[in-house]
C-alpha cells in the first residue's frame, strides 16, 4: 500500500521573498553552471543556495557546500524567510506547459509517503542508480535535516479519481503561482482539510507507486532511515525519518506526458548513409529519406505515424542524409538480450542501444549526448556536433508499469518527464522533532 501523510512543511514567506517565482529552481541534477548563475542572481533566497551550493577550492570537512547549505537554511528560518506550516497539510500542485505546439496541465499533490525498501512493499523503481549522486544527497540530508526536493511518483488511476477530487477541492481558491525560466506555470494550493486527506488516503491505500523521477533521492531516504534507526534516533512509527516527500500523479492524467530522449552519438567515425544502411540491413528494413533538415522532419513524421517503438531515425552527419529504419528481425533482440523481458526488448531505446550501437555499429567507444527536442537534433546535426543523430520514440507509462512491477530497469535516459518538478515549493523535515 502507498501510505500518505500530511505534514507541516517549511515554506517561503512571500512577505520576505516577494515572489515564489524568484526562489524556485529545477532539481539539482538538471542545473548547469549557466543556470546556476542565473538562479543565484535572481534572488539571495533562491533555493539553489540549499540544493546546489557551489564547490569552492577552500572547501574542507568543516566548511563545504553542505555546511553552507545548512547555515543558510538556519539563517532563513531564524529570519522568517521560511516558516513552518501551522497545520499538517498536503499540497496540490499543477503544472501547465507547452510541448511541441500543444498545451498540457499535469495535476497531482505533494505529501509524505512512508518509505519502503524496493521489493518489500508497493513502491517500485524503473531506473538504475549511481553511488555518487546518492552519497552527495545523503550529505545534504545530514546537514539540513530536510527533503528540499520532491520525488516524482506515479500511481494507477484509470478514472482519474484523484485528479477529479483535486479539481473540486481547489475550485474557487486562489493558488500561489510562479512562472519558471522555461515558461512553465506552477500552481500550488495548501489543503489542511482532514476529510480531503482521508479521502485521498483511502484512494491511494491499495495502489502501487512507480517512481518516475528521483530514484537517487528515494534510495538516499532509505539509507538515511537505516542510519537513524541504527543510531536509535527514531521516535516512533510516524517519525519523519520514516517518510519522504513525494509528488503523486495518476498514470492516466492527460497532462502526464513521457517525452522522447534522442541521442547525439560520437565515436562511430565518419559514417555515411550507405555504410549505415549496410550495417542495419540484416536486422532492419531501411529507407533513405533524403538530405538536410526537411528530411529530418520527414523522418520524425514517419516514426510518429508508425506508432512503433521499433521505428528509428538516423542522420549520418558525414553526408547529411537521413535514414528511416524499422526492426524486421525481432529474434535479434532476443539473441542480444537473452536475460531481458519482451517488454524491455520492445523499447525503442533498448533496440537502439543493444542492436544498433552495440551490435550493428559496435564502435570501440560510443559517446551519447541526450536531448529531448527534435530541433536540438537538427541543430546539432547541422553544426556537426555529433557523427550520428538518432531519433527514438519515448517509452510509455505502461512500459514503466510493466518493467517496474518486476524490478526490471530500463536503459539509461529511457524516460523524460517534462516539466521537472520545482524545488523550493515545500521543504519536508526528516529529523524527529522537525
Amino acid at each position: 500500500m502507498a501510505e500518505i501523510h500530511p505534514f507541516r512543511a517549511w515554506r517561503y514567506n512571500l512577505n520576505k521573498v516577494q515572489s515564489l517565482e524568484n526562489v524556485i529552481a529545477p532539481p539539482y541534477d538538471v542545473i548547469d553552471t549557466s543556470l546556476s548563475d542565473q538562479l543565484h542572481h535572481k534572488s539571495p533566497f533562491n533555493v539553489i543556495r540549499l540544493i546546489l551550493d557551489p564547490i569552492k577550492p577552500t572547501d574542507d570537512d568543516k566548511n563545504n557546500r553542505y555546511t553552507r547549505s545548512a547555515r543558510t537554511l538556519k539563517d532563513w528560518q531564524s529570519a522568517g524567510v521560511v516558516q513552518q506550516e501551522e497545520r499538517p497539510s498536503i499540497y496540490v500542485y499543477y503544472q501547465t506547459f507547452d510541448w511541441e505546439g500543444k498545451s498540457y496541465t499535469r495535476r497531482g499533490f505533494m505529501s509524505r509517503v512512508r518509505l519502503e525498501k524496493f521489493g518489500q512493499g508497493k513502491i517500485y523503481p524503473h531506473e538504475q542508480t549511481l553511488s555518487g549522486p546518492k552519497a552527495d544527497r545523503l550529505k545534504l540530508f545530514h546537514a539540513t535535516g530536510m527533503n528540499l526536493s520532491q520525488i516524482f511518483g506515479l500511481f494507477p488511476d484509470e478514472k482519474n479519481d484523484v485528479a477529479s477530487r483535486l479539481d473540486k477541492v481547489i475550485a474557487g481558491k486562489k493558488p500561489l503561482e510562479a512562472i519558471d525560466h522555461l515558461g512553465v506555470k506552477h500552481q500550488i494550493w495548501v489543503i489542511d482539510d482532514n476529510k480531503v486527506v482521508a479521502e485521498l488516503q483511502g484512494i491511494l491505500n491499495d495502489k502501487p507507486v512507480f517512481i518516475a523521477d528521483g530514484h537517487h533521492r528515494y534510495e538516499t531516504s532509505i539509507r538515511h532511515l537505516e542510519e537513524r534507526q541504527a543510531e536509535g534516533k527514531i521516535a516512533g512509527p510516524d517519525a519523519p525519518e520514516n517518510f519522504t516527500l513525494m509528488m503523486l500523479v495518476g498514470m492516466s492524467d492527460p497532462g502526464l506526458q513521457v517525452m522522447p530522449t534522442h541521442r547525439l552519438v560520437n565515436g562511430v567515425g565518419n559514417l555515411t548513409q550507405p555504410e549505415l544502411a549496410e550495417k542495419l540491413t540484416p536486422y532492419f528494413d531501411v529507407e533513405l529519406v533524403g538530405e538536410g533538415e526537411a528530411a529530418g522532419v520527414e523522418t520524425w513524421k514517419k516514426i510518429l505515424a508508425s506508432g512503433k517503438q521499433e521505428a528509428l531515425g538516423f542522420c549520418t552527419v558525414a553526408d547529411g542524409k537521413w535514414t528511416f529504419a524499422t526492426l524486421r528481425e525481432k529474434n535479434a533482440m532476443k539473441e542480444a538480450t537473452p536475460d531481458k523481458s519482451d517488454t524491455y526488448r520492445s523499447l525503442g531505446v533498448s533496440i537502439l542501444h543493444r542492436l544498433v550501437l552495440e551490435k550493428a555499429l559496435a564502435p570501440a567507444e560510443a559517446q551519447c549526448k541526450y536531448v529531448h527536442l527534435t530541433r536540438e537534433v537538427y541543430d546539432a546535426v547541422k553544426a556537426k556536433e555529433c557523427q550520428l543523430g538518432c531519433l527514438v520514440q519515448p517509452a510509455t507509462v505502461e512500459h514503466i508499469r510493466q518493467l517496474s512491477g518486476t524490478f526490471e530497469t530500463m536503459p539509461a535516459k529511457s524516460t523524460y518527464f517534462y516539466p521537472k518538478l520545482a524545488s523550493g515549493i515545500v521543504f519536508n523535515p526528516i529529523h524527529s522533532g522537525g
